[in-house]
């Protein structure tokens, strides 16, 4: 059996010229971040391995985290229930219906001894991408990166938030690793200023890596009934706080 490519970052990417920009606009995004090998591994992590959780928000914007096993103790109908309430929360506040992976917590606690998406856990927490993401976004105090692995299917999605946390988050990420996306499927990571305008806005993509500071106004449009695929991203934010606690 073929050993899996290095996990690394392009090694022609130059953080430099992604800095500016960042720092001019607040945002940026970061095209053919590895390289094709190491991107089409971490697409079929994604893709083929990971046992999804359920994730939906409660009455207070908290996450009830529904694994298989609480899914088959609540059965269909509770667990249909649930999402439908967090779908009507939707109309007058924050709420979100997703799939996710906690992979902090997983790595941390044990879960899936093993499983490859450990490997780029670790790897987002090595010295090189700690260092990549302090470059581009000038934060130079990041003992962090945390990771959520998501998947959006036809009519999941996140409704407007600023990230605000309480003083950890320096900036916020995702990583496509979305093969095909056609626009009217929605999906789209949207900013929006004080007017309830739409400033900006980034389809699904692949091999993309997307920072922005916090907190900002923002939220992943509704993924269409017809869409033809899968959002699969992987998310979190550059931290400051001690980097052996959980995200």
């Amino acid at each position: 059996m073929s050993q899996p490519p290095v996990l690394r970052l392009n090694p022609a990417l130059d953080p430099a010229a992604f800095a500016d920009a960042y720092a001019r606009e607040g945002v940026v995004r970061i095209p053919e971040v590895f390289e094709p090998e190491v991107v089409d591994r971490l697409a079929g992590i994604l893709e083929q391995t990971i046992d999804w959780d359920i994730i939906c928000s409660d009455e207070r914007g908290g996450a009830e985290v529904i694994s298989r096993a609480r899914r088959g103790e609540l059965g269909d109908q509770a667990v249909a229930d649930r999402l439908h309430a967090a779908t009507l929360r939707a109309r007058s506040g924050f709420a979100y219906v997703y799939l996710g992976y906690p992979m902090i917590d997983a790595l941390v606690g044990g879960r899936d001894p093993g499983h490859p998406i450990h490997a780029l856990t670790a790897f987002l927490n090595s010295p090189a991408f700690i260092a990549f993401g302090a470059a581009v976004t000038g934060e130079r105090g990041i003992t962090k990166i945390d990771g959520q692995a998501t998947c959006y299917r036809p009519g999941d999605f996140l409704t407007q938030h600023d990230d605000t946390g309480v003083g950890e988050r320096l900036a916020a990420y995702t990583l496509g690793l979305t093969r095909q996306w056609r626009p009217d499927w929605g999906g789209q990571l949207l900013f929006h200023d004080d007017q309830g305008d739409v400033t900006r806005g980034f389809a699904p993509a692949f091999n993309v890596l997307t920072l922005f500071k916090v907190p900002q106004q923002h939220s992943v449009a509704p993924v269409a009934p017809y869409a033809g695929a899968l959002r699969l991203t992987v998310t979190g934010w550059l931290r400051n706080d001690p980097p052996n606690g959980r995200g």
